[in-house]
């Protein structure tokens, strides 16, 4: 199944029954193995395994394994784990928010702004899709530096450009290759990750009760000695204040992108309907699990006044895990640790790209990018959208020079605020849908019982902590030009796209849609085929698992 390039979503104007007439017209059956249509769309290849792993995969960020040292310097070991919780909650009701939209209505090009343009604004919906198309792209880029950084743990002669374009290949081909090349990938990547941090959980439960070389048992001796929390920039009660904000902002970076990620992937899932809801249930206790457990752990077995927690390296050196295990004198997992990070980081490069791509993709779909970008191959690739994205890897040669590599930064410190302008943005279009639905009498597939109260209060605290994300700035002595710049220069480019769509191609365009007017119809009869057509897969999937498991019973008799 897919929708041709002509399709829009967003459209609220006199094209609207055109739209929709084309959109049938083009909805194809499917061959119970993909879906697609004749102008050869994306297709269904996403099983349900890679789906779960690459929700599992995408809650866990290589800023766990690396930039939590920085957190941890700066907070302590009791704000760590108070910031990683309480970004845990906030980020569950992100999740049940988007799933609940994705489930009711996972089509081809399926992205959270696609829904913002169609729940909310068109105008706003495309400012999303651009601000989602080059923030995935630059951190794509920026993972690749970042790989190559992890790589230089081991002493080695090659070239940064020669590790930079071998990474950058092996990206570009698994987003190439058909998608199931692609979720396949992931889905080792994310083992890879999950084996990783639960061997340290394992590693840090060890070394707490003794069992490391020297026999030392650590138990939460750093809690009392440098202390559970650190003063940030002021003293006593109000640098420790500072310090819980700073943390929690930064903490967050973990955490970006995971709930779209899961939304993406849904237009190239079998059976999203049911697959989609399974993740969001399972979300909650993956982010607990990896992340507070994981802040217990760190804040346990490495002091947070340790030297290499801020050194800037960016490899598993400044890794409170690796750190921890030096201090254990236990040879050789350093180096282990390290092969898991890059992984990790190659993991991340190549989930940016899909999602950049998937991005444009999406844009050219709804009618808000030229057509050629919704155009897709014979296995379903959006080839036009994976090679434009692909462009933005380029910066990472910058990073071969200290005066490119300035610039680069600049670029980095785009996407800076992007995390938080999503997750906003996410919670506005689920209210909308939830007002929508109430306005035309639908009840969603799948509703969580957080909601709508926990994205109301996600709306609001995002949209502070993106407000304080350079509020360090405004201290006294602390003032800084370019940091000041790079905390916020993503909030205005995001305002120009939108205000600038709104004022020209969307002027006649309401700012928001009324909910009785909200197009909740369009492709919804070939989901709910979909829908049938999976459950008569799994009882004929039944049927035959009975029947074999019948004959085998009366052979063996």
């Amino acid at each position: 199944m897919a929708v041709s390039p002509e399709i829009g979503f967003s459209g609220h104007d006199n094209s609207d029954v055109e739209k929709k007439a084309n959109l049938s017209k083009v909805q194809s059956s499917c061959d119970g193995e993909v879906l697609e249509s004749s102008s050869h769309g994306t297709k269904r290849a996403i099983k349900s395994r890679h789906a779960h792993m690459i929700a599992i995969g995408g809650s866990v960020g290589t800023s766990l394994f690396v930039a939590s040292g920085q957190a941890l310097a700066a907070g302590g070991p009791a704000l760590l784990l108070i910031s990683y919780l309480l970004l845990s909650l906030l980020v569950y009701g992100i999740v049940t928010a988007v799933i609940e939209i994705g489930t009711y209505l996972p089509v081809p090009g399926s992205s959270m702004s696609m829904y913002c343009g169609r729940y909310v604004s068109r105008s706003l919906g495309v400012a999303q899709g651009y601000l989602y198309f080059y923030a995935f792209g630059i951190i794509a880029a920026y993972e690749v530096v970042a790989g190559t950084i992890i790589i230089d743990y081991w002493p080695n002669k090659v070239h940064v450009a020669i590790l930079i374009t071998i990474m950058v290949a092996v990206v570009i081909l698994l987003n190439v290759f058909p998608v199931g090349v692609y979720a396949e990938a992931e889905f080792w990547f994310a083992s890879i990750k999950v084996v990783l941090i639960l061997g340290l959980l394992l590693l840090s439960l060890v070394l707490m009760c003794g069992g490391g070389p020297g026999h030392e048992r650590l138990g939460f001796r750093y809690w009392d000695n440098p202390g559970a929390v650190n003063e940030y920039i002021l003293p006593g009660a109000k640098g420790r204040f500072v310090a819980f904000i700073y943390v929690w902002i930064l903490c967050g970076f973990s955490f970006y992108f995971g709930p779209e990620l899961v939304i993406v992937t849904s237009g190239e899932m079998r059976n999203p309907r049911k697959n989609l809801p399974i993740a969001a249930r399972q979300f909650f206790w993956r982010l607990i699990f990896f992340y507070v457990l994981g802040a217990i752990a760190m804040g346990a077995i490495c002091a947070s006044n340790s030297p290499g927690l801020v050194s800037g390296s960016g490899n598993a050196n400044s890794s409170p895990w690796v750190i921890a295990i030096k201090n254990a004198g236990i040879e050789g997992l350093p180096s282990v640790v390290n092969a898991g990070i890059l992984t990790s980081a190659w993991s991340s490069g190549n989930s940016y790209l899909y999602m950049s791509s998937r991005s444009l993709y999406s844009l050219a779909v709804s009618g808000d990018a030229p057509k050629i970008f919704a155009r897709c191959n014979r296995w379903g690739v959006p080839t036009y959208s994976v090679l434009t994205a692909s462009l933005f890897m380029l910066l990472a040669y910058m990073s071969c020079s200290s005066e490119a590599g300035t610039v680069f930064n600049w670029f980095i410190n785009i996407t800076n605020t992007t995390g938080y302008t999503s997750w906003v943005l996410c919670c506005i279009t689920f209210i909308r849908f939830r007002k929508a639905c109430k306005a035309q009498g639908i009840k969603p597939p799948y509703q969580s019982r957080i909601q709508p109260w926990a994205a109301w209060i996600c709306m609001i605290i995002f949209a502070i902590l993106c407000l304080l994300n350079g509020f360090t700035n405004f201290f006294l002595g602390h003032w800084s030009t370019g940091n000041f710049f790079s905390a916020y220069i993503g909030l205005p480019i995001f305002f120009i796209i939108w205000l600038g769509h709104k004022f020209t191609v969307g002027r006649k365009d309401s700012w928001m849609y009324n909910p009785s007017d909200v197009d909740l119809t369009t492709g919804l009869d070939v989901i709910e085929a979909d829908v049938l057509m999976y459950q008569e897969e799994e009882m004929s999937r039944g049927e035959s698992k009975g029947f074999l498991h019948t004959v085998k019973k009366i052979v063996a008799s």
